[in-house]
């Protein structure tokens, strides 16, 4: 955000305004945050691979016997709700015996990432080799603990595109996004982990209590898939890719005191202290969290389902693949493809909602074959990112015009069917969509990373699996339409007014009575005004 604003003053404003104080401010930052990466950083690391799966494991006993009796297609299984989420991340890493290879966009410091580490720390010191690679485009005071864990043995932590700045001064920060964008406004925006190199979880979900739904404060919405079969190989392929690229440092190469041992024992003494004395309503439902979900999968008591399962991907150097100055993968190419073969329906659950033109040729399209296009969204309300907010709001009329069914999630949940989250949890009112899953006339369903904006496009490398099974697309269309009940969500619709011009309606249910809206809700007047301000700038590309 502060880079978005920077670059507005400094382009946009009128002439009057007094620019050299700001450029004043800004260029000494600027020119710190342009600092080149540390000396032959990218040099400074081994390049490994991932290790090859074995059925003397307990993860290799239980799956790989299953894979071989189904032969190309791969197992999956749907995790919708939040707390299993993070259960069954801990669940898979206390099982695993060889190997972990994490992947994430974000990883915070707090207690449901207190209790991934503690995991993972138990893993490595059993001889499990542990790889995390973590992005650094969000990171916040505190997720630097993480990046101690690299000085530990058989723990490793790489750092994907890191900032050269390592502190979380928002103005240094968005300095650093300003003076050097075309390098580090690309960012790696993947979230996996594969155990033993025989199962992993892959989908929308971060680490962090947000993202597990334990938060009174800020609960995301979100899904993940646990997979089995012959598609983790891809998986794990993948992840060497980016392990290895020339942009994933070595965390000890860039921020030696985060990572030092020094600081590892730090977070150690403080990772124990939380054990003995867990306070908090998020500590408390992070403490809480059920068991066996993953264990119920491992014995078969919860069986996986089978089918055809496609990886699509972005390549590490996305940037460069999608100039042409490169060879590599594409995501979008894939979800468009299927996107292009539309008869019937298409079902998009997107926390953010930008399209580009093309995009809208996609759409305009499915339309005209007589497809049924619905849109599940956030509201201005729910909304986590007032900046992709300013952007969607935009395209909306375009959309109901053209035949969408426009839907747009509320914070507070009438009911909590399809949520992935409880009463209690949904009673503070501060629900938000971050999954991201389309449904493709019923037989294809993505699950992954990939936003519907021009960041995921363009700015982000993401990943997610194309699963060719009808029941786990009847799955996601059952939610959709728990979740777009009026109780839960607003329909968004044109109406002619007394002028004769069409004007937004959102239409909602509160206490059994129907109500209609010709004002956009909104959590309060400012909330309106910042959405507003930020919908002139001119930053689509980045949204």
């Amino acid at each position: 955000m502060c880079a978005k604003l920077c670059k507005f003053m400094l382009n946009y404003c009128p002439k009057r305004f007094p620019l050299f104080s700001w450029i004043v401010l800004l260029v000494p930052l600027g020119m710190a945050g342009c600092a080149s990466l540390p000396p032959a950083a990218s040099e400074s690391k081994t390049v490994t691979k991932a290790l090859d799966p074995s059925l003397e494991s307990r993860l290799g006993d239980a799956f790989q016997p299953m894979a071989k009796s189904h032969g190309s297609d791969s197992g999956f299984r749907m995790v919708s709700t939040g707390i299993e989420g993070l259960t069954e991340r801990i669940e898979m890493i206390d099982a695993a015996q060889r190997s972990l290879d994490l992947q994430y966009y974000i990883f915070r410091a707090d207690e449901s990432g207190n209790l991934v580490a503690q995991a993972l720390l138990r893993a490595a010191d059993r001889g499990v080799r542990v790889r995390l690679l973590v992005d650094d485009g969000e990171t916040v005071a505190g997720d630097e603990k993480i990046l101690s864990l690299s000085a530990h043995s058989g723990f490793e932590v790489r750092i994907y595109n890191p900032l050269t700045y390592r502190g979380h001064n928002k103005i240094r920060r968005g300095a650093e996004f300003l003076f050097d964008k075309a390098r580090v406004d690309y960012r790696m925006h993947n979230k996996l982990l594969v155990a033993d190199n025989v199962v992993a979880i892959i989908g929308g979900r971060n680490i962090g209590n947000q993202y597990f739904q334990i938060d009174p404060g800020s609960q995301f919405g979100d899904d993940d898939v646990v997979v089995a079969g012959p598609i983790v190989a891809r998986l794990s392929d993948v992840f060497d890719e980016f392990w290895n690229s020339p942009i994933a440092i070595p965390a000890q190469t860039v921020d030696k005191p985060d990572a030092s041992e020094a600081a590892l024992s730090r977070y150690l003494a403080a990772l124990a202290e939380v054990r003995e004395r867990p306070n908090g309503e998020a500590s408390a439902n992070a403490q809480g969290a059920p068991k066996q979900a993953f264990a119920d999968i491992m014995s078969g008591h919860t069986p996986l389902h089978w089918a055809a399962v496609k990886l699509v991907y972005d390549s590490p150097d996305k940037k460069d693949v999608g100039k042409g100055d490169a060879p590599g993968r594409l995501i979008y190419s894939a979800i468009a493809e299927q996107a292009n073969s539309v008869s019937t329906e298409l079902l998009m659950v997107t926390p953010y909602f930008v399209p580009s033109p093309n995009e809208w040729a996609r759409l305009a399209g499915a339309l005209e074959r007589h497809a049924r296009v619905r849109i599940l969204t956030n509201s201005l309300e729910a909304a986590p990112s007032a900046e992709a907010q300013s952007g969607y709001m935009h395209y909306r009329r375009q959309l109901l015009q053209g035949g969408v069914e426009l839907h747009e999630v509320r914070a507070m949940l009438g009911s909590a069917r399809g949520s992935g989250q409880g009463k209690a949890i949904s009673r503070h009112g501060n629900y938000a969509l971050h999954a991201k899953m389309y449904v493709f006339d019923r037989k294809t369903s993505f699950v992954g990373s990939m936003n519907f904006d021009q960041r995921s496009k363009r700015l982000n490398t993401e990943i997610g699996l194309l699963i060719a099974s009808p029941e786990l697309s009847g799955e996601i269309a059952t939610r959709f339409d728990a979740l777009t009940q009026l109780d839960n969500s607003y329909a968004v619709t044109l109406s002619d007014g007394a002028t004769g011009k069409q004007h937004l309606v959102w239409t909602t249910q509160e206490a059994g009575v129907v109500i209609h809206r010709d004002t956009e809700p909104a959590r309060n007047v400012w909330q309106k005004m910042k959405v507003r301000f930020l919908s002139v700038l001119p930053m689509k590309r980045e949204l």
